[in-house]
């Protein structure tokens, strides 16, 4: 048989991949380590930039002026627990509002060592939310890239309720850093699961379901990731998920045992719905930035998925349950903005380094205006501190007041205003008290039934009410605005934000 010679396959060569060359799951190149916004030189500083640079903004945003707006009703409230005893705010654990009660614990310790002015009861939300955007720009660097982490920091820090919740005496803040604390937390356990880790992830849940129960909606989201992507660590995660939520379960079956409920809320209507972007997010438009950039940041890979989750699960579930009982409050949801904004800053980072610091500039230019309007004296819209200042200069001997049994609170955010911001001895005679006022708001003030005996020889009279009354005196109380409208003449009438103060005169008499 003739034999065939054998020659040499010619070589092909095939181009090394590059960046352009991903898998499905990383279509953007992401995972090859390539920062679109930073340089891969020095990649440890940019790692240390990544949460430094958004924890300087975000201080600097949240010391500016916070203690120029008056505290609200819900602020008034904490300072109302922390400036009471041990026992009262213990026995108020079981009739309280559940959202807040470990919180006005913690307020109580707080005030302990720290004072309850305005300025010292913000100062663990200024705290809270600085860590709050350095573990941000952290997590987003460990996910992505170090330049993404400083984006998805200043962007977060940029927001006007960033920087309104860093200034409000209430666990926003401190259930923001929970949320990202967990998040974090997640992540390490599932990339390299260890008992110890998953044991750190259940403790965090405890701190966010403690903060606010609420908040325990991001377990859905971080459920979903996980049987989406981690299915191998499923069964731990859920064992440290159940262990974190536990405590606070049993909170929760103390308190609604005792009547108490989770917190102020309503039905999602469709005007509150369409009011959700600027609660959330502080500007509509902004919130429409935000939401255009999310679009490209899809879940196409899985550090884009965790995010995802976090931002989309908790709102749809909470507007799924608040179908049946009134549940909806933006507030609530706050724990989600970590995550819309990274979702933008991934976007941003995908563009480029002109885009990105161009869309920041915008953003600064959006927000100004909010960040401006939040330090004002009205800023937590309500200015309780200005009715004050209204009343000090011009109260004369003798002066009373009345308040708003109707009012919500029964009169007693009235009363916190005027015992807030008004020394003891410059202050109007509360002529219908029946009992001094308790500044914890448990119980409302008993007030005289016999009006008329009770507001004998006071010639002068102020009317404390919440909301902007066109008429001070209308559904005061029935008694009270018979006689009111019988004796006394409105001599003049202020309406600070989000409250009503009128001066009364007995029309018998001259000013």
């Amino acid at each position: 048989m003739r034999e065939i010679p054998m020659k040499d396959a010619e070589t092909m060569v095939l181009p090394r991949l590059g960046p352009a060359a991903v898998s499905v799951e990383d279509p953007w190149g992401e995972d090859e380590g390539a920062d679109p916004v930073g340089p891969p030189t020095d990649p440890q500083r940019w790692r240390v930039a990544a949460w430094l640079v958004p924890a300087l903004l975000m201080g600097l945003l949240g010391v500016v002026r916070a203690g120029a707006p008056g505290l609200r009703t819900e602020e008034l409230a904490t300072w109302g627990r922390a400036a009471s005893s041990w026992r009262d705010n213990w026995s108020m654990l079981g009739s309280d509002d559940v959202a807040v009660g470990p919180y006005h614990l913690l307020m109580r310790a707080w005030a302990a060592g720290f004072g309850t002015s305005d300025l010292a009861l913000r100062v663990p939300s200024i705290l809270a939310m600085t860590a709050a955007a350095a573990l941000v720009g952290a997590l987003a660097a460990r996910l992505f890239a170090p330049g993404t982490g400083v984006l998805a920091g200043v962007v977060f820090a940029l927001l006007p309720t960033s920087a309104r919740y860093a200034q409000e005496a209430q666990p926003y803040a401190l259930t923001l850093l929970a949320a990202v604390l967990a998040t974090s937390l997640l992540v390490a356990a599932i990339d390299r699961p260890r008992h110890w880790r998953f044991a750190g992830y259940a403790g965090a849940v405890v701190v966010l379901g403690l903060c606010n129960v609420v908040a325990l909606l991001l377990l859905v989201g971080h459920g979903w990731a996980v049987f989406a992507f981690r299915r191998t660590v499923a069964v731990r995660w859920l064992a440290a998920a159940s262990v974190g939520a536990l405590p606070v379960a049993a909170l929760l079956w103390f308190a609604t045992r005792h009547g108490a409920q989770i917190g102020p809320a309503s039905h999602p209507s469709l005007t509150a719905l369409a009011a959700t972007p600027r609660e959330l997010f502080g500007v509509t438009a902004l919130g429409a930035v935000l939401l255009a950039l999310a679009l490209f940041s899809l879940p196409l890979r899985h550090s884009a998925a965790i995010y995802t989750a976090w931002a989309v699960v908790p709102p749809l579930v909470l507007l799924l349950i608040a179908q049946a009982t009134p549940f909806w409050r933006p507030q609530y949801l706050l724990f989600t903005l970590p995550a819309w904004a990274t979702l933008g800053a991934v976007a941003l980072a995908r563009a480029g380094t002109r885009w990105s610091v161009g869309v920041l500039a915008a953003v600064a230019l959006i927000v100004a205006p909010a960040q401006l309007a939040v330090r004002e004296p009205d800023g937590h819209q309500q200015a309780t501190r200005q009715l004050a200042e209204i009343i000090q200069p011009r109260l004369q001997p003798g002066d009373g007041v009345v308040y708003g049994s109707s009012d919500s609170g029964g009169g007693g955010v009235g009363r916190n205003v005027v015992a807030h911001y008004l020394p003891a001895d410059r202050r109007p005679k509360d002529l219908l008290a029946t009992a001094p006022h308790r500044v914890d708001g448990r119980l409302p003030v008993s007030e005289c039934a016999d009006v008329a005996r009770c507001l004998h020889g006071a010639r002068r009279l102020w009317v404390v009410r919440l909301g902007e009354q066109p008429d001070p005196v209308h559904g005061i109380g029935g008694a009270k605005e018979q006689l009111l409208r019988k004796t006394y003449q409105v001599a003049q009438v202020w309406r600070p934000t989000g409250l009503t103060l009128a001066l009364l005169v007995d029309e018998r008499t001259d000013l």
